[in-house]
């Protein structure tokens, strides 16, 4: 321990000596520890934000859309639409699989709102059956969700999402107002609890609901629907229904062996993976950067040891003169080494932690320390210290008393 002690003072003193250059040997570990640690925290966040929207959506969600959708890391996009998916498909689906717990038949579109002499423009308005709240997990805010005998008498009766109501209403009560769909009258009866923007982008407080037979009939007069959402029996299950999904839809589209489908299954945790996918280049990219920085601090450290190394001679050879074994200063060298690239990646640790939780606060993303990060700079410091160390060691080991006295 006491040899310990002494390698270490004497390291303290040697990088006393040599402020300038080992400060800058010092910043190139800083640097690869800040920008491991700040990817690793922001893509765990990421993916965790992911996570959460999918949970928004409905638990062993599935969709079923009418019409060719492309599924790729920034969302959802649809490429061509169709007519072929009917409110009857869903009781289909519910029927026929034995995966499905329960279906619910939905459409949108964009019109204009009006409330007094307020008009916003292109607000998606979303046709929906009673059961859409437990299937996509929404809550009520205020007043009360659209019911069954307001389905079935198509009653011009309409649900607020949250900033709709700011936009209209302001803080005054909404409740029992009537506001004007493209020109059709509709009563407020309540408003949706906040939800944010999901996986496609979407923001799920600028929309407002009504009933799917008042949407059918009152606004845009077909009997097509662009979507169903799908609870699964559980997420194990999800691939056997999405299987058993399409099989019942080919055959009540009587779409033909070789052609393709008129609809997407959307199976919400191949666009979570997706994303996963996208975050995790993100974070490859994050530890090449790191690893570069790494690098260059090790180099860092190389230089400045073989320079301590040149300089030192003397103090070297008075060391072996007088005693010192191999391993003494191997262990010297190895310790100076060792300090700069600690001292980095402690300073760098601190700074990383820092910046994280300032971006991911200034971001709203979900607070996440990824231990991956601490454990792999810690390891990486290490690797550096040793690295940038031996060599000079072993050149330190080249000097021999008589070479020293004889200079």
């Amino acid at each position: 321990m006491r040899r310990i002690l002494l390698n270490l003072t004497m390291a303290m003193e040697s990088h006393q000596n040599f402020k300038l250059r080992s400060a800058l040997a010092i910043m190139g570990v800083f640097l690869g520890t800040v920008s491991l640690i700040v990817v690793s925290n922001l893509s765990s966040s990421l993916i965790k934000k992911t996570e959460l929207e999918v949970a928004k959506l409905g638990q062993d969600l599935i969709i079923v859309r009418s019409g060719q959708v492309l599924k790729h890391a920034t969302g959802i996009r649809l490429l061509s639409d169709a007519t072929t998916l009917k409110p009857a498909d869903a009781v289909a689906l519910l029927a026929g699989s034995r995966f499905i717990k329960d279906t619910s038949p939905s459409s949108n579109k964009t019109f204009n709102l009006r409330a007094g002499q307020l008009i916003l423009n292109s607000i998606l308005v979303n046709g929906i059956a009673p059961n859409f709240a437990t299937v996509r997990n929404f809550q009520t805010a205020q007043g009360r969700f659209i019911s069954e005998a307001d389905d079935s008498s198509s009653r011009r009766v309409v649900m607020l999402g949250a900033k709709v109501v700011q936009k209209l209403f302001g803080d005054k009560d909404p409740y029992g107002k009537t506001i004007l769909i493209q020109r059709v009258p509709f009563e407020v009866i309540g408003v949706m609890e906040e939800k944010g923007a999901d996986l496609s982008g979407l923001d799920q407080d600028n929309q407002v609901f009504i009933p799917l037979n008042t949407f059918l009939k009152r606004l845009v007069n077909h009997d097509f629907i662009s979507a169903v959402y799908v609870t699964a029996m559980g997420g194990q299950v999800i691939d056997s229904a999405t299987e058993e999904m399409k099989n019942i839809l080919r055959k009540r589209h009587k779409i033909k062996p070789g052609q393709k489908d008129d609809f997407t299954v959307i199976d919400l945790k191949d666009v979570m993976a997706l994303k996963t996918q996208a975050m995790n280049a993100v974070n490859v990219l994050g530890a090449i950067a790191a690893t570069i920085s790494f690098l260059i601090g090790s180099l860092g450290i190389l230089s400045i040891m073989i320079l301590m190394v040149s300089e030192r001679r003397l103090e070297i050879g008075i060391r072996r003169a007088v005693g010192s074994k191999r391993r003494d200063i191997v262990f010297q060298f190895l310790m100076e080494s060792s300090f700069i690239s600690f001292a980095g990646s402690a300073v760098g640790v601190v700074a990383g932690v820092v910046i994280s939780l300032v971006a991911l606060t200034s971001f709203d993303l979900p607070v996440t320390i990824s231990p991956a990060g601490f454990v792999f700079s810690f390891v990486a410091s290490l690797a550096v210290g040793m690295m940038g160390g031996i060599y000079p060691a072993q050149k330190a080991l080249t000097i021999q008393p008589v070479d020293v006295i004889r200079a």
